[in-house]
């Protein structure tokens, strides 16, 4: 008989009814898990979020919408963000066949990124440059997301090193190169929804979306078209949130189809470490299954090389203190993304690899992801 792991759940991660507003009319915040999406999320609206007056709540709010789509021989990563003193369209892909990683990074005005006011009724998140644009078109109120893009010009290409005695961590060099993608995507599972405290004493939140989709279209790059199939898969990740001035996070997923009981069924999961107050009560830690989620506890992350050293292979072990989440993530390809500025610091590592090991859901059936495609980030921040 399988035990019952539902007794490792705290009650604040089971979703509650959503209310309209994220901010409450006294300027605080609602915290907590939540079954759909909120039709108003405007937190610059928040009272006294930071240490700063008011009037710099727009500088110090972070937001984002990204995507991960896993195709047959390659993973793409999709973002338009805003931090705040700048906007960003990223795309970065990944090689599953040589473990080459792509990287397009452009910066533009924060007044020139939109991020959409909410998911629902066909709102838009996007950003263009000369050389880029990422667009979505939310309709998450019937499952629904439209995800296009492109980017040319300048990218950054990195390639593990063969040589393991090797002094750099990993081949860099500057390429040109393009991509351009479409994709339908339509939700496989419940969304998980959650506003996380990043303080004791003030209403600072990190607020996340993310919903597991089928994923439908196709992908370029440098001329070369990758077309989904019946197992392409997507993660789309709305945030938003104020990082304290010193941050990290460490984060790791999977998307596509496992062999449960004999049969190839839909499954994913989201598992991060971050600033929570109370890790058992706030996190975002999740299992996607068909048509239904379970919820996974807190887990730590170590690593058998840090980023930084990354020469061809590293191993992070993500376990939680109840043996429901078991793993090691295998990582070949890394991207590094290393920004030391006046006004901010960000050391930013997005990992790809391969995942051996097991989650358990919370009536305590197994589920081993050997073999499967696993993504990554490692990012500490100062700001």
């Amino acid at each position: 008989m399988s035990e019952d792991y539902s007794k490792f759940i705290a009650p604040e991660r089971r979703a509650k009814p959503t209310p309209k507003s994220i901010v409450r009319e006294d300027g605080s915040c609602e915290f907590g898990t939540f079954d759909k999406e909120f039709e108003e999320m405007d937190l610059v609206k928040l009272k006294r979020p930071t240490a700063l007056p008011q009037c710099f709540n727009r500088l110090k709010l972070t937001m984002w919408e990204a995507t991960e789509v896993h195709l047959k021989n390659g993973v793409l990563l999709a973002v338009v963000c805003d931090m705040g003193i700048f906007g960003k369209t990223l795309n970065v892909f990944y090689d599953k066949r040589t473990k080459k990683t792509y990287c397009w990074d452009t910066n533009l005005k924060s007044k020139d990124t939109v991020i959409a006011k909410n998911l629902i009724n066909g709102a838009v998140a996007e950003a263009h440059t000369p050389v880029s644009f990422v667009k979505y078109v939310n309709n998450f109120q019937d499952g629904k997301c439209e995800l296009s893009g492109k980017h040319s010009g300048k990218c950054l290409i990195t390639v593990p090193r063969e040589d393991k005695t090797a002094v750099a961590a990993i081949k860099e060099n500057y390429g040109e190169a393009s991509i351009e993608y479409s994709f339908t995507l339509n939700r496989l599972s419940k969304p998980c929804v959650a506003s996380i405290p990043f303080s004791e004493t003030r209403p600072r939140p990190l607020y996340s979306q993310k919903d597991f989709f089928k994923a439908e279209g196709s992908l370029i790059i440098n001329g070369e078209e990758m077309l989904t199939d019946e197992d392409s898969t997507a993660v789309v990740d709305d945030h938003r949130g104020y990082y304290p001035r010193h941050a990290h996070y460490d984060w790791v997923t999977t998307m596509g189809k496992c062999d449960i009981d004999g049969e190839k069924k839909w499954l994913a999961f989201n598992l991060t470490r971050n600033q929570s107050i109370n890790q058992e009560k706030y996190n975002e830690n999740i299992l996607w299954l068909e048509g239904e989620t379970s919820i996974l506890p807190p887990v730590k992350f170590e690593r058998s090389v840090e980023s930084r050293d990354f020469k061809n292979y590293s191993e992070w072990t993500i376990k939680d203190e109840h043996d429901m989440v078991n793993l090691k993530f295998k990582v070949y390809g890394i991207n590094p993304m290393i920004m030391h500025a006046v006004v901010v610091n960000i050391d930013y590592y997005i990992t790809f690899g391969v995942l051996e090991g097991y989650l358990r859901d919370e009536s305590g059936k197994k589920y081993v992801l050997d073999g499967m495609m696993g993504m990554g980030e490692d990012k500490t921040l100062l700001l």
